[in-house]
């Protein structure tokens, strides 16, 4: 536990770590020159992004598993025994609550997201076009991790979120590193819809 700058945290995300960086305020935010001038649409446009494709990752995901995966994932995949992020702000938030929220959301997907890379590129390392939408989900999941950040430190002077890691998959069986991304990745398709809902409308030009 501790108070970890956006910048570490931007850091930390390469690899899964379970830890937790204090929500505060302060004058410890990066230039507000790092900011694009188009900061808003650009993350309208990742979050549409991420949830346009986000079903069809999830399936081509199954797909490359194999059995029992592409049969039983209701079963196998459901993601009520892992952590994930609560999300419980909706459109009636706060828009500083949003921006939080999806902070964190984003900070532990992408995370997640270098976890079950990491595991496909060791299982299935023919499956070219599952890691390549892999690494593009993650790629747009950074971008947006970099404009929420400035958006919270422009907006509201936060500089310091409180983000809760997933579970690593290292040292587990075939089995389970194949479960665990697919639990993952189902929770994944059932927030990142809310998440549009809730976030775009904060994000709608003046």
């Amino acid at each position: 536990t501790g108070v970890v700058p956006f910048m570490a945290l931007l850091l930390l995300q390469r690899r899964p770590v379970a830890g937790r960086a204090l929500l505060g305020t302060g004058s410890s935010c990066p230039s507000h020159g790092l900011c694009r001038s188009n900061v808003q649409e650009q993350t309208r446009r990742q979050v549409a992004l991420l949830n346009a494709t986000a079903q069809d990752l999830f399936s081509l995901y199954l797909k490359c598993q194999g059995e029992p995966f592409s049969s039983e994932s209701d079963k196998l995949c459901n993601p009520s025994g892992i952590f994930f992020p609560p999300f419980r702000v909706n459109r009636t938030s706060e828009r500083k609550e949003v921006m939080v929220a999806m902070y964190k959301l984003f900070a532990f997907l992408n995370a997640s997201l270098g976890n079950i890379t990491r595991d496909q590129e060791e299982l299935n390392p023919t499956a070219k076009e599952l890691l390549d939408r892999l690494h593009n989900t993650t790629k747009t999941t950074r971008g947006l991790i970099s404009n929420l950040t400035c958006l919270l430190c422009k907006n509201y002077n936060i500089f310091q979120v409180d983000v809760r890691y997933g579970e690593s998959s290292k040292g587990k069986s075939t089995f389970k590193k194949k479960q665990q991304g697919c639990q993952v990745l189902r929770k994944y398709v059932q927030v990142i819809g809310q998440a549009a809902r809730v976030l775009l409308p904060h994000l709608s030009p003046s």
